[in-house]
């Protein structure tokens, strides 16, 4: 009898959490209903835009949000509260949170080749919101736990420095099996087909994002869309019978190439020095007016809360922040709060001056979650009323040889005087009609070498061992 009843609520529960595919019109297993979606969406974008940063170019998120709700309209979904934003970031990517909010990294428009692209890749993720593939994801992710951690390449764990780690910004990290990728690729090639886009744009933007990887397109603050939307060249030939099929029902199909070009003329590429820059191994924030130089080769990441720097090769890391909320009543406490409350235990430090601030320097021990047991190099330093610190970890097997280079690039930190901070500037998408006997190298040379041949290559529709074509118009990338 207990038994009978045990599996008649579970039955009922089962029953309950059915609800009809809005895409495929089958009934299926979910545990989130329509409105907790729109919750999600609403909870998370507050979250999200603080993190990432609203790219400010009205004319620019009007131009995506029209493109967005012209296909939400006419989705399986039209209900929902959509909403579509260019966050400010440098990686190359997409994503969709449950319940209809869109958001489109700035870095992966200088990769689109037009219009049509654009939409393909805005269907593409509302795709993902109408079938329920984000929802779906999301629920996994979340009872799992899997995955939410800070927005660091780095450390892939929970961060001692700063909370990033939320539920809000895990959508960041869903990534969708190959099944949900094709279904999306069709929404979205159906989706803009409808409304006389070119659905060819949805295997052509496949194709350029394919490409990135063996270009190593900048992939910087938050994860690109080759680590969320896995196999965009594999899915190339699966989304091409869908494209023929579209096509052959006749009507025309544009691409509004000229349109989109004007809309991303000047736009940022790289870092934002409003949220700070990198140029090679100098870290500079113009709005903060300070510098920092990182060791030579390493690798560095910004986000508006936090710049971490990697050793090639090697687990050995740099952390730069702001301590929120310093407690002490002088620089020496606030250390020892601050790396205290993040579970490090002080063997030795000293007040010192770095570039005629106060500071403290000191060394550490502690835990990270996936490095184990570390050493740290520490600094708080007190700059116009705010509490910087800059810290090195690894290993213990590994800390004495780098401590030298961690001690140099901590003892680095220095203002900038306004003249200096007027002086950084981002670079900026242009373009450039291809002259004769121009190559991708001499192009990428002229324009200072801030994009590799191979990825101003493929940030024009072209193998990077295809020359360009001569009388084209380019997209390049001038200043900083």
């Amino acid at each position: 009898m207990n038994l009978r009843i045990a599996l008649t609520i579970t039955l009922l529960a089962v029953l309950a959490a059915c609800a009809t595919n809005p895409v495929t019109g089958r009934r299926e297993l979910t545990f989130m209903s329509e409105a907790q979606e729109i919750q999600i969406a609403n909870e998370s974008e507050a979250e999200i835009k603080e993190e990432m940063g609203v790219y400010n170019d009205p004319e620019l998120q009007r131009y995506v949000s029209e493109i967005g709700w012209r296909i939400a309209k006419i989705s399986e979904r039209p209900q929902l509260p959509w909403r579509f934003t260019v966050v400010d970031v440098p990686a190359v990517n997409a994503f969709a949170v449950p319940g209809g909010a869109i958001y489109v990294t700035r870095g992966i428009l200088p990769f689109l080749d037009n219009e049509a692209e654009l939409a393909g890749v805005i269907g593409h993720e509302i795709g993902h919101v109408t079938a329920r593939h984000s929802a779906q994801q999301y629920t996994r992710q979340i009872s799992g736990m899997i995955g939410l951690t800070a927005l660091s390449i780095f450390v892939p764990a929970a961060r001692p420095f700063g909370d990033l780690g939320s539920q809000a910004l895990g959508v960041l990290f869903l990534k969708y099996g190959r099944d949900d990728e094709v279904q999306a690729d069709g929404l979205g090639a159906g989706y803009e087909a409808k409304l006389g886009w070119d659905p060819a744009g949805v295997p052509a933007f496949l194709s350029t994002l394919g490409r990135l990887d063996e270009a190593a397109g900048d992939r910087r603050g938050v994860p690109n869309w080759l680590s969320t939307h896995p196999e965009p060249l594999a899915r190339v030939e699966d989304i091409q019978p869908a494209v023929q099929q579209l096509k052959a029902g006749g009507g025309s199909f544009a691409t509004n190439r000229d349109a989109f070009e004007q809309r991303i003329d000047g736009i940022v590429y790289g870092d934002n020095p409003e949220q700070g820059i990198a140029r090679g191994s100098v870290f500079l924030h113009p709005v903060l007016r300070f510098r920092i130089d990182f060791p030579q080769s390493w690798e560095i990441q910004n986000s508006p809360q936090q710049v971490m720097a990697k050793a090639p090769g090697a687990d050995v890391f740099m952390i730069l922040e702001l301590v929120e909320q310093p407690r002490g009543r002088n620089i020496r406490e606030i250390a020892g709060n601050s790396m205290g409350g993040a579970g490090f235990r002080e063997v030795r430090g000293e007040q010192a001056t770095i570039d005629s601030l106060p500071a403290y320097v000191g060394l550490y021990q502690g835990q990270i979650e996936g490095l184990g047991a570390v050493n740290a190099r520490a600094a708080h330093i007190d700059y116009g009323g705010q509490i910087y610190l800059v810290v090195g970890l690894a290993a213990p097997a590994l800390f004495q040889q780098a401590d030298g280079a961690l001690t140099t690039s901590i003892r680095s930190f220095r203002r900038l005087s306004a003249a200096e901070a007027e002086n950084v500037r981002p670079s900026r998408v242009d373009f450039y009609v291809v002259r004769a006997g121009d190559s991708w190298a001499a192009i990428a040379e002229r324009s200072g070498g801030i994009v590799t041949p191979a990825t101003l290559a493929v940030m024009n529709n072209s193998a990077p061992g295809t020359p360009p074509r001569q009388g084209s118009r380019i997209k390049i990338v001038v200043g900083g």
